[in-house]
Protein backbone atom coordinates (compact mmCIF):
# COMPACT_ATOMS: atom_id res chain seq x y z
CA UNK A 1 0.00 0.00 0.00
CA UNK A 2 1.54 3.46 -1.06
CA UNK A 3 1.79 6.13 1.28
CA UNK A 4 -1.00 8.20 -0.24
CA UNK A 5 -3.08 5.18 0.59
CA UNK A 6 -2.36 4.89 3.83
CA UNK A 7 -2.91 8.64 4.25
CA UNK A 8 -6.15 8.56 2.87
CA UNK A 9 -6.97 4.98 5.13
CA UNK A 10 -9.35 6.36 8.25
CA UNK A 11 -7.76 5.73 11.41
CA UNK A 12 -9.84 3.73 14.00
CA UNK A 13 -11.78 5.76 16.49
CA UNK A 14 -11.04 5.37 20.13
CA UNK A 15 -13.02 2.15 22.08
CA UNK A 16 -13.63 0.86 18.51
CA UNK A 17 -14.62 -2.60 18.56
CA UNK A 18 -14.44 -3.78 15.09
CA UNK A 19 -11.82 -6.41 15.20
CA UNK A 20 -12.28 -7.08 18.90
CA UNK A 21 -14.74 -10.06 18.54
CA UNK A 22 -12.47 -11.82 16.52
CA UNK A 23 -9.30 -10.88 18.59
CA UNK A 24 -10.83 -11.68 22.38
CA UNK A 25 -13.55 -14.13 21.60
CA UNK A 26 -15.35 -13.15 25.49
CA UNK A 27 -15.97 -9.88 23.79
CA UNK A 28 -18.41 -11.73 21.67
CA UNK A 29 -19.79 -14.65 24.15
CA UNK A 30 -19.81 -11.40 26.82
CA UNK A 31 -22.15 -9.51 25.20
CA UNK A 32 -24.59 -12.85 24.32
CA UNK A 33 -24.17 -13.41 27.75
CA UNK A 34 -24.89 -9.52 29.17
CA UNK A 35 -28.17 -9.16 26.42
CA UNK A 36 -29.14 -12.58 27.91
CA UNK A 37 -29.32 -11.66 31.20
CA UNK A 38 -30.86 -8.19 30.37
CA UNK A 39 -33.62 -10.09 28.83
CA UNK A 40 -34.13 -12.66 31.59
CA UNK A 41 -33.75 -9.37 34.40
CA UNK A 42 -36.27 -7.14 32.39
CA UNK A 43 -38.86 -10.09 32.46
CA UNK A 44 -38.26 -11.27 36.28
CA UNK A 45 -38.77 -7.22 36.54
CA UNK A 46 -42.08 -6.77 34.65
CA UNK A 47 -43.85 -10.19 36.41
CA UNK A 48 -42.68 -8.41 39.84
CA UNK A 49 -44.43 -5.42 39.47
CA UNK A 50 -47.39 -6.64 37.43
CA UNK A 51 -49.56 -3.65 38.79
CA UNK A 52 -47.54 -1.21 36.36
CA UNK A 53 -47.60 -3.68 33.30
CA UNK A 54 -48.70 -1.14 30.93
CA UNK A 55 -45.45 1.18 31.53
CA UNK A 56 -42.79 -1.24 32.15
CA UNK A 57 -43.50 -3.72 29.50
CA UNK A 58 -42.93 -0.64 26.34
CA UNK A 59 -39.73 0.30 28.94
CA UNK A 60 -38.08 -2.87 28.58
CA UNK A 61 -39.04 -3.75 25.12
CA UNK A 62 -37.57 0.08 24.30
CA UNK A 63 -34.39 -0.94 26.63
CA UNK A 64 -34.07 -4.42 24.97
CA UNK A 65 -34.30 -2.99 21.67
CA UNK A 66 -31.64 0.08 22.13
CA UNK A 67 -29.40 -2.42 23.98
CA UNK A 68 -29.39 -4.90 20.99
CA UNK A 69 -28.32 -1.67 18.54
CA UNK A 70 -25.87 -1.09 21.31
CA UNK A 71 -24.35 -4.20 21.14
CA UNK A 72 -24.22 -5.40 17.57
CA UNK A 73 -25.16 -2.17 15.72
CA UNK A 74 -22.84 0.69 16.89
CA UNK A 75 -19.14 -0.20 16.53
CA UNK A 76 -17.28 3.02 18.07
CA UNK A 77 -18.27 4.30 21.70
CA UNK A 78 -19.14 7.82 20.40
CA UNK A 79 -22.84 6.79 18.80
CA UNK A 80 -23.09 4.85 21.97
CA UNK A 81 -23.12 7.59 24.43
CA UNK A 82 -27.02 8.55 22.87
CA UNK A 83 -27.65 4.94 23.86
CA UNK A 84 -26.33 5.46 27.53
CA UNK A 85 -28.58 8.46 28.01
CA UNK A 86 -31.57 6.53 27.05
CA UNK A 87 -30.85 3.95 29.17
CA UNK A 88 -30.51 5.92 32.20
CA UNK A 89 -34.21 7.29 31.04
CA UNK A 90 -35.98 4.30 31.07
CA UNK A 91 -34.00 3.39 34.08
CA UNK A 92 -35.46 5.97 35.60
CA UNK A 93 -39.09 5.12 34.68
CA UNK A 94 -38.51 1.53 35.77
CA UNK A 95 -37.25 3.10 39.32
CA UNK A 96 -40.12 5.10 39.53
CA UNK A 97 -42.58 1.94 39.14
CA UNK A 98 -40.47 -0.49 41.33
CA UNK A 99 -39.05 1.45 44.15
CA UNK A 100 -35.51 0.30 43.17
CA UNK A 101 -35.98 -3.25 43.01
CA UNK A 102 -33.54 -4.65 40.67
CA UNK A 103 -33.14 -1.70 39.39
CA UNK A 104 -29.17 -1.50 40.62
CA UNK A 105 -28.66 -5.83 38.58
CA UNK A 106 -30.26 -3.70 35.09
CA UNK A 107 -27.17 -1.20 35.90
CA UNK A 108 -25.03 -3.84 36.41
CA UNK A 109 -25.50 -5.46 32.85
CA UNK A 110 -25.65 -2.42 31.10
CA UNK A 111 -21.76 -1.64 33.18
CA UNK A 112 -21.03 -5.45 31.89
CA UNK A 113 -21.47 -4.24 28.52
CA UNK A 114 -19.18 -1.48 28.72
CA UNK A 115 -16.54 -3.23 30.78
CA UNK A 116 -16.32 -5.94 27.82
CA UNK A 117 -15.30 -3.58 25.14
CA UNK A 118 -13.06 -0.72 26.76
CA UNK A 119 -9.66 -1.20 26.71
CA UNK A 120 -8.46 0.87 29.07
CA UNK A 121 -8.79 0.78 33.21
CA UNK A 122 -9.40 4.28 33.20
CA UNK A 123 -12.19 4.44 31.15
CA UNK A 124 -14.07 1.51 33.71
CA UNK A 125 -13.34 3.51 36.49
CA UNK A 126 -14.89 6.69 35.44
CA UNK A 127 -18.21 5.04 33.65
CA UNK A 128 -18.71 2.29 36.91
CA UNK A 129 -18.29 5.87 38.92
CA UNK A 130 -21.01 8.04 36.68
CA UNK A 131 -23.28 4.96 37.26
CA UNK A 132 -22.83 4.69 40.99
CA UNK A 133 -23.78 8.07 41.14
CA UNK A 134 -26.75 8.25 38.17
CA UNK A 135 -27.86 5.46 39.96
CA UNK A 136 -27.61 7.42 43.28
CA UNK A 137 -29.59 10.02 41.62
CA UNK A 138 -32.36 8.16 39.82
CA UNK A 139 -33.67 6.63 43.29
CA UNK A 140 -33.79 10.31 44.52
CA UNK A 141 -35.63 11.77 41.39
CA UNK A 142 -38.08 8.78 42.46
CA UNK A 143 -38.07 9.67 46.11
CA UNK A 144 -39.08 13.01 44.99
CA UNK A 145 -41.45 12.42 42.04
CA UNK A 146 -43.26 9.81 44.97
CA UNK A 147 -43.20 12.29 47.96
CA UNK A 148 -42.65 15.31 47.12
CA UNK A 149 -39.22 15.29 49.57
CA UNK A 150 -35.51 13.91 49.42
CA UNK A 151 -33.55 12.30 52.38
CA UNK A 152 -30.62 12.05 50.87
CA UNK A 153 -29.16 10.32 53.55
CA UNK A 154 -31.96 7.71 53.69
CA UNK A 155 -31.30 7.20 49.80
CA UNK A 156 -27.80 6.37 50.63
CA UNK A 157 -28.49 4.57 53.37
CA UNK A 158 -31.21 2.27 51.65
CA UNK A 159 -28.50 1.97 48.55
CA UNK A 160 -25.76 0.46 50.70
CA UNK A 161 -25.79 -2.78 49.52
CA UNK A 162 -26.55 -1.94 45.47
CA UNK A 163 -23.18 -0.11 46.09
CA UNK A 164 -21.31 -3.02 47.57
CA UNK A 165 -22.74 -4.76 44.93
CA UNK A 166 -21.44 -2.21 42.20
CA UNK A 167 -17.87 -2.38 43.48
CA UNK A 168 -17.46 -5.83 43.53
CA UNK A 169 -18.82 -6.49 39.79
CA UNK A 170 -16.41 -3.54 38.98
CA UNK A 171 -13.22 -5.91 41.09
CA UNK A 172 -14.33 -8.88 39.49
CA UNK A 173 -15.22 -8.06 36.11
CA UNK A 174 -12.55 -5.91 35.33
CA UNK A 175 -9.46 -7.91 36.66
CA UNK A 176 -10.74 -11.21 34.47
CA UNK A 177 -10.91 -9.36 31.70
CA UNK A 178 -7.61 -7.17 31.72
CA UNK A 179 -5.98 -10.44 33.02
CA UNK A 180 -7.64 -12.56 29.72
CA UNK A 181 -6.94 -9.50 27.66
CA UNK A 182 -3.30 -9.52 29.10
CA UNK A 183 -2.79 -13.39 28.76
CA UNK A 184 -4.58 -12.99 24.99
CA UNK A 185 -2.22 -10.52 24.12
CA UNK A 186 0.88 -12.62 25.32
CA UNK A 187 -0.30 -15.23 23.23
CA UNK A 188 -0.37 -13.29 19.91
CA UNK A 189 2.66 -11.84 21.00
CA UNK A 190 4.37 -14.97 21.40
CA UNK A 191 3.07 -16.72 18.17
CA UNK A 192 4.34 -13.65 16.36
CA UNK A 193 7.26 -14.29 18.12
CA UNK A 194 7.38 -18.12 17.11
CA UNK A 195 6.67 -16.46 13.61
CA UNK A 196 9.13 -14.41 13.09
CA UNK A 197 11.90 -17.13 14.60
CA UNK A 198 10.74 -18.95 12.15
CA UNK A 199 11.30 -16.58 9.24
CA UNK A 200 14.70 -15.77 11.14
CA UNK A 201 15.51 -19.61 11.43
CA UNK A 202 14.74 -20.01 7.29
CA UNK A 203 16.75 -16.90 6.46
CA UNK A 204 19.53 -18.05 8.67
CA UNK A 205 19.44 -21.21 6.66
CA UNK A 206 19.24 -19.61 3.04
CA UNK A 207 22.37 -17.60 4.19
CA UNK A 208 24.16 -20.56 5.07
CA UNK A 209 23.92 -21.85 1.93
CA UNK A 210 24.53 -18.59 0.06
CA UNK A 211 27.63 -18.63 2.25
CA UNK A 212 28.68 -22.08 1.43
CA UNK A 213 27.67 -21.39 -2.16
CA UNK A 214 29.83 -18.22 -2.27
CA UNK A 215 33.09 -20.14 -0.24
CA UNK A 216 32.57 -22.58 -3.01
CA UNK A 217 32.71 -19.95 -6.29
CA UNK A 218 35.75 -18.16 -4.63
CA UNK A 219 37.67 -21.94 -4.29
CA UNK A 220 36.81 -22.62 -7.59
CA UNK A 221 38.42 -19.04 -8.51
CA UNK A 222 41.46 -19.56 -6.56
CA UNK A 223 41.65 -23.04 -7.72
CA UNK A 224 41.29 -21.81 -11.68
CA UNK A 225 43.65 -18.43 -10.76
CA UNK A 226 46.08 -19.90 -8.50
CA UNK A 227 46.50 -23.43 -9.38
CA UNK A 228 45.93 -22.83 -12.96
CA UNK A 229 48.42 -20.08 -13.06
CA UNK A 230 51.23 -22.37 -11.56
CA UNK A 231 50.52 -25.11 -13.83
CA UNK A 232 50.75 -23.12 -16.82
CA UNK A 233 54.07 -22.06 -15.31
CA UNK A 234 55.70 -25.08 -14.65
CA UNK A 235 54.51 -25.82 -18.53
CA UNK A 236 56.58 -22.85 -19.80
CA UNK A 237 59.85 -23.54 -17.40
CA UNK A 238 59.91 -27.37 -18.35
CA UNK A 239 59.37 -25.90 -21.85
CA UNK A 240 62.01 -23.84 -21.72
CA UNK A 241 64.51 -26.46 -20.21
CA UNK A 242 63.62 -28.18 -23.00
CA UNK A 243 65.31 -25.50 -25.39
CA UNK A 244 68.50 -25.09 -23.35
CA UNK A 245 69.39 -28.70 -21.80
CA UNK A 246 72.19 -28.55 -24.30
CA UNK A 247 73.05 -25.05 -25.10
CA UNK A 248 73.05 -24.27 -21.25
CA UNK A 249 72.51 -26.92 -19.05
CA UNK A 250 73.23 -24.68 -15.69
CA UNK A 251 70.03 -22.56 -17.05
CA UNK A 252 68.28 -25.51 -17.71
CA UNK A 253 68.44 -27.13 -14.89
CA UNK A 254 67.34 -23.37 -12.99
CA UNK A 255 64.21 -23.77 -14.95
CA UNK A 256 63.39 -26.94 -13.80
CA UNK A 257 64.13 -26.37 -10.08
CA UNK A 258 61.62 -23.37 -10.89
CA UNK A 259 59.00 -25.79 -12.32
CA UNK A 260 59.03 -28.12 -9.98
CA UNK A 261 58.94 -25.63 -7.03
CA UNK A 262 55.73 -24.28 -8.82
CA UNK A 263 54.30 -27.90 -9.20
CA UNK A 264 54.46 -28.43 -5.76
CA UNK A 265 53.05 -25.00 -4.44
CA UNK A 266 49.90 -25.65 -7.43
CA UNK A 267 49.93 -29.40 -5.72
CA UNK A 268 49.64 -28.16 -1.80
CA UNK A 269 46.93 -25.53 -2.78
CA UNK A 270 44.94 -27.82 -4.62
CA UNK A 271 45.25 -30.35 -1.68
CA UNK A 272 44.32 -27.24 0.83
CA UNK A 273 41.35 -25.61 -1.39
CA UNK A 274 40.08 -29.56 -1.56
CA UNK A 275 40.61 -29.74 2.67
CA UNK A 276 38.37 -27.07 2.94
CA UNK A 277 35.73 -28.50 0.51
CA UNK A 278 35.14 -31.79 2.27
CA UNK A 279 35.09 -29.54 5.59
CA UNK A 280 38.54 -30.91 6.79
CA UNK A 281 40.71 -28.12 8.86
CA UNK A 282 44.32 -28.29 8.81
CA UNK A 283 45.78 -29.92 11.94
CA UNK A 284 49.28 -28.10 11.70
CA UNK A 285 50.11 -25.09 13.64
CA UNK A 286 50.93 -22.61 11.20
CA UNK A 287 54.43 -22.42 12.37
CA UNK A 288 54.81 -25.99 11.02
CA UNK A 289 52.62 -25.40 7.67
CA UNK A 290 55.16 -22.44 7.01
CA UNK A 291 58.49 -24.12 7.40
CA UNK A 292 56.98 -27.38 5.77
CA UNK A 293 56.47 -24.37 2.65
CA UNK A 294 60.21 -23.60 3.34
CA UNK A 295 61.54 -27.23 3.52
CA UNK A 296 58.97 -28.09 -0.30
CA UNK A 297 60.88 -24.67 -1.65
CA UNK A 298 64.66 -26.08 -0.54
CA UNK A 299 64.33 -29.61 -1.05
CA UNK A 300 66.16 -30.53 -4.06
CA UNK A 301 67.23 -27.42 -5.47
CA UNK A 302 69.99 -25.02 -4.45
CA UNK A 303 68.09 -22.40 -2.93
CA UNK A 304 68.47 -21.30 0.57
CA UNK A 305 65.59 -19.79 3.01
CA UNK A 306 66.40 -18.07 6.17
CA UNK A 307 63.55 -18.03 8.43
CA UNK A 308 62.70 -16.06 11.81
CA UNK A 309 59.08 -17.64 13.09
CA UNK A 310 57.24 -16.81 15.83
CA UNK A 311 54.21 -19.50 16.89
CA UNK A 312 50.82 -17.47 15.91
CA UNK A 313 47.15 -18.98 15.85
CA UNK A 314 45.30 -17.54 13.50
CA UNK A 315 42.25 -17.67 12.16
CA UNK A 316 41.99 -19.95 9.07
CA UNK A 317 41.66 -17.04 6.44
CA UNK A 318 44.43 -15.42 7.80
CA UNK A 319 46.77 -18.30 7.77
CA UNK A 320 45.82 -19.41 4.59
CA UNK A 321 46.78 -16.22 3.00
CA UNK A 322 50.00 -16.04 4.68
CA UNK A 323 50.80 -19.58 3.41
CA UNK A 324 49.76 -18.04 -0.24
CA UNK A 325 51.48 -14.91 -0.05
CA UNK A 326 54.77 -17.07 1.17
CA UNK A 327 54.36 -19.13 -2.00
CA UNK A 328 53.56 -16.46 -4.16
CA UNK A 329 56.66 -14.80 -2.78
CA UNK A 330 58.96 -17.50 -3.22
CA UNK A 331 57.66 -18.13 -7.03
CA UNK A 332 58.05 -14.84 -8.38
CA UNK A 333 61.08 -14.54 -6.67
CA UNK A 334 62.45 -17.57 -8.72
CA UNK A 335 60.77 -16.50 -11.91
CA UNK A 336 61.13 -13.05 -12.05
CA UNK A 337 64.05 -11.78 -10.15
CA UNK A 338 66.31 -15.37 -10.33
CA UNK A 339 66.57 -15.01 -6.57
CA UNK A 340 68.58 -17.90 -4.62
CA UNK A 341 68.41 -16.64 -1.08
CA UNK A 342 65.76 -15.23 0.58
CA UNK A 343 65.04 -14.25 4.19
CA UNK A 344 61.46 -14.89 5.89
CA UNK A 345 60.10 -13.54 9.37
CA UNK A 346 56.93 -13.79 11.06
CA UNK A 347 56.31 -11.85 14.75
CA UNK A 348 53.36 -10.68 16.59
CA UNK A 349 53.91 -7.88 18.99
CA UNK A 350 51.66 -5.00 19.67
CA UNK A 351 48.25 -6.91 18.79
CA UNK A 352 49.16 -7.29 14.91
CA UNK A 353 51.10 -9.82 12.37
CA UNK A 354 54.06 -8.43 10.96
CA UNK A 355 54.98 -10.39 7.70
CA UNK A 356 58.97 -10.11 5.98
CA UNK A 357 59.71 -12.32 2.62
CA UNK A 358 63.12 -10.81 1.28
CA UNK A 359 65.24 -12.30 -1.57
CA UNK A 360 68.50 -11.65 -3.40
CA UNK A 361 67.17 -11.43 -6.52
CA UNK A 362 67.91 -9.01 -9.67
CA UNK A 363 64.78 -6.44 -8.02
CA UNK A 364 63.75 -2.97 -10.26
CA UNK A 365 63.45 0.44 -9.96
CA UNK A 366 59.85 0.41 -7.85
CA UNK A 367 58.71 3.07 -10.72
CA UNK A 368 58.68 0.17 -13.03
CA UNK A 369 57.01 -2.40 -10.70
CA UNK A 370 54.05 -3.60 -12.27
CA UNK A 371 51.70 -5.39 -10.03
CA UNK A 372 49.90 -8.27 -11.90
CA UNK A 373 47.65 -10.87 -10.95
CA UNK A 374 49.67 -12.16 -7.85
CA UNK A 375 50.60 -8.59 -6.24
CA UNK A 376 47.34 -7.20 -6.67
CA UNK A 377 45.34 -10.60 -4.91
CA UNK A 378 47.74 -9.66 -1.99
CA UNK A 379 46.42 -5.78 -1.96
CA UNK A 380 43.04 -6.78 -1.45
CA UNK A 381 43.07 -10.09 0.24
CA UNK A 382 45.27 -7.94 2.78
CA UNK A 383 42.77 -5.08 2.89
CA UNK A 384 39.74 -7.37 3.01
CA UNK A 385 41.64 -8.73 6.37
CA UNK A 386 42.03 -5.50 8.15
CA UNK A 387 45.82 -4.89 7.10
CA UNK A 388 48.03 -3.55 4.41
CA UNK A 389 50.98 -5.01 1.81
CA UNK A 390 53.70 -2.98 0.07
CA UNK A 391 56.81 -3.92 -1.73
CA UNK A 392 60.35 -2.30 -1.66
CA UNK A 393 62.90 -2.94 -4.09
CA UNK A 394 65.58 -1.77 -5.74
CA UNK A 395 68.06 -2.44 -9.09
CA UNK A 396 70.48 -5.44 -7.74
CA UNK A 397 69.27 -4.92 -4.46
CA UNK A 398 66.52 -8.02 -4.39
CA UNK A 399 62.65 -7.79 -3.68
CA UNK A 400 60.79 -7.31 -0.04
CA UNK A 401 57.02 -7.89 0.95
CA UNK A 402 55.68 -6.56 3.78
CA UNK A 403 52.89 -7.21 5.24
CA UNK A 404 50.74 -5.96 8.57
CA UNK A 405 47.40 -8.23 9.61
CA UNK A 406 45.94 -7.08 12.92
CA UNK A 407 46.22 -10.55 15.76
CA UNK A 408 43.94 -12.43 16.75
CA UNK A 409 45.17 -12.24 20.30
CA UNK A 410 45.74 -15.68 20.22
CA UNK A 411 48.41 -18.15 21.25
Amino acid sequence: MSKKQNAAKPLPEEGTNKTEDAQFPIVKYGKMLVFLLLVIIEIIFAVSNRQYYYWIVPAAIVLTTENAIKIWGLKSYKPKIACYVLDILILLVLTYFSDGNLISTLYIIILSEFYLTQKKLAGSIAMCVCDICLFLITLAVSSALKNDTVDIGAVIINAVNDLFLFSLHFLIMNFAIQIYRKNKELAHTLSDLNESNGKLQSAYAELQRVTVLEERQRIAKEIHDTAGHSMTTVIMQTEAAKLLVESDPAEAKKRISAANLQAKRALEELRENVHVLSGIGGRDTLKSELSRIIHDSTDGTDIAVRSDIDDISLCDAKARFLCNTLKEGISNGLRHGGATAFYFELKEQDGRVEFLLSDNGAGMEIAQLKEGFGLNGMHSRAESLGGNVWFETEPDEGFEIHMILPSDGRK
